[in-house]
Order: C-alpha cells, then structure tokens, then sequence
C-alpha cells in the first residue's frame, strides 16, 4: 500500500464543516435484511413499520417489467411519457410537473434550489422527518411549531414564526404522518397568503378521502404540491415520486435536476401501474377498510386514542 505524500490530508478533511455534526438518517430495513436478523422467510414476516402497501401494485406492472424495452439506453430526462399520463391522472397541465427519485429527492432539490446557508425552513412536528434532514443536508436551519392538541396545525404560530424568521418553506403534510390530519382548506389559504413558498405533501391523499390541491398550483404562485408512487400503487421499491410546480420556479428545477434521475424501470412501472385504476382504487378502498377496522378495535383499549 502506498504512503500519503507530506502535507496530504485525510479525505474527511475536505467535507463541508456542516456535514460533520450530521445525524445520518434512519431507514427501515427492507426484507432481506430482516429476514436473515429474524431467522424468518420474509413472506412469513407482516412489515408495518413503513407504511407500505403490501398488496402490491396491479400485475400489469410486473408484466411490463418483464417486457422491458432498452434497459441499455438511458431514460427519457423529461420522462414524457410519465408525466402525459400524470397531467390526466392529476388534472394539471404536464408543464407543471416534475418527476423524481420518489418525493424524497424533490424535496432536496427544491432546497438545493432555493436555500442559501443559513436560510430557514418551517417544519410542524411531529411529521415526515425527511423535511428537516434535507435542510440539515443543506445547510438550513429548522424552525418548529409543534402541533396543538390532537396534532391540529397551529396555525396563529405557524403565521408568527413565518412573520418573526422570513423561512423561504413552509412544509405541510396532507394527511400528516403519523396522525392522518388533513390541512383544511382555510387553513391552507390563511398560509399561501404568507411570504413563504408553502410545500404541500400529499402522499396519502388517496387514503384520506378528501381532493387533491394539485390544480390549486395554477392558480396559487407560492404553492407547491408532491405525491408517490409509493403508497397507493405499491411502488416503493421503485422510488417514483411527482411534484406539481408554479411554471417559474419549475424552470430552475429543471435547469438543477440530475438529468437522468428516474430510471427507465420507475418509468414503465409508473405508468403500468397508472393504466390499471380499478384496481389501484380497489386496494385504496380495502387499506381503508382495514385501516377503520384496526382503529376501531384499537379504540377499546383503555389506554389508547387512535388517530
């Protein structure tokens, strides 16, 4: 092995000084891993601990899959195709739209896009905890308005903290995770009126039987709505999310995004998986169902308040 030459540093040496304090994420661990920890075929392991849809996505994903074409060339940048089919399925002209390496990675792009170091990012706990590592990533600095009573926004905090701190985001979650709380629409109006670009996650809005804000984008220039593929079409795995974007500041998404940040794989699957609504709606109405049947009998316990 070699020597490192007089004055060389070690590689560590030349991360940003932010990173060096960053508490690494926590992801769950997938089947595999659990299976060889638990001793136990992961089909005879029942996985709740990250809000996956276990029935799985329609059969016409997986049909595709087999029958991929050019796994050998890289994917649409733009993927057209996707996003042709998401302007109907969502109702909102495809320029608004931008795909990505699920939801996740919009949300860091839509930081690396907007923030300076410094800049600060309104987050409203207890949510999805991927708002404030990607702005730890990022240099942001977080500012809290816990939920009230029952996790309810506060919304005369949240208009405070946005008066008193100048955040570029406000993060919103609709339904919020954990709890399932929808943002009502009051609500939301008394926010967009703020000088906030106002970030409005829906990525279970299927289950909470209340309408998309997706088309609210045309019309709203300070809002931006995200959904996936993870949770209604059982795509997890595949890592596709979307977001619906004011058309100026989609441009410098644009400009600032990997180009070939979904694969052609995420893209077919997508896409499959959007041809076959009936049943995508269909396991929709069935976690519903159970989802009622388990709070229900989590309600008989003394000690619990299910949400």
């Amino acid at each position: 092995a070699g020597t490192a030459a007089p004055g060389a540093r070690a590689a560590a040496a030349f991360v940003r000084p932010h990173l060096l304090k960053l508490a690494p994420y926590k992801p769950i661990e997938p089947f595999d891993v659990l299976s060889a920890k638990l001793g136990r075929r992961p089909e005879d392991i029942v996985k709740l601990d990250a809000n996956e849809n276990l029935y799985g996505p329609p059969a016409e994903v997986l049909q595709a899959l087999g029958g991929l074409d050019w796994p050998n060339i890289y994917p649409d940048p733009e993927a057209r195709r996707l996003r042709a089919a998401l302007a109907e399925f969502a109702g909102v002209p495809a320029e608004h739209i931008l795909v990505g390496c699920g939801a996740d990675e919009l949300i860091d792009l839509l930081m690396r896009c907007t923030l300076e170091p410094g800049d600060k990012v309104v987050d409203c706990p207890p949510t999805f905890t991927m708002y404030a590592f990607d702005a730890a990533v990022n240099a942001a600095e977080v500012v809290t308005v816990p939920r009230l009573e029952g996790f309810r926004l506060d919304v005369p905090a949240l208009k405070a903290a946005v008066e008193a701190h100048r955040p570029k985001l406000l993060f919103l979650t609709s339904p919020n995770n954990p709890d399932g709380g929808v943002v009502a629409e009051e609500e939301l109006e008394e926010l967009l009126a703020l000088d906030t670009l106002v970030v409005l996650d829906e990525a279970y809005i299927e289950f909470s039987g209340e309408g998309s804000r997706a088309a609210w984008v045309q019309e709203r220039p300070n809002l931006v709505v995200l959904r996936t593929f993870s949770k209604m079409a059982g795509l997890a795995g595949l890592r596709v999310g979307y977001g619906i974007f004011p058309l100026d500041l989609a441009e410098y998404l644009w400009r600032a995004k990997q180009p070939y940040n979904v694969s052609v794989a995420a893209e077919v699957a997508a896409c499959a998986a959007l041809s076959n609504m009936e049943y995508l709606e269909g396991v929709r109405d069935a976690l519903v169902s159970e989802r009622e049947r388990l709070q229900g009998l989590l309600a008989g316990g003394p000690f619990l308040e299910p949400y």
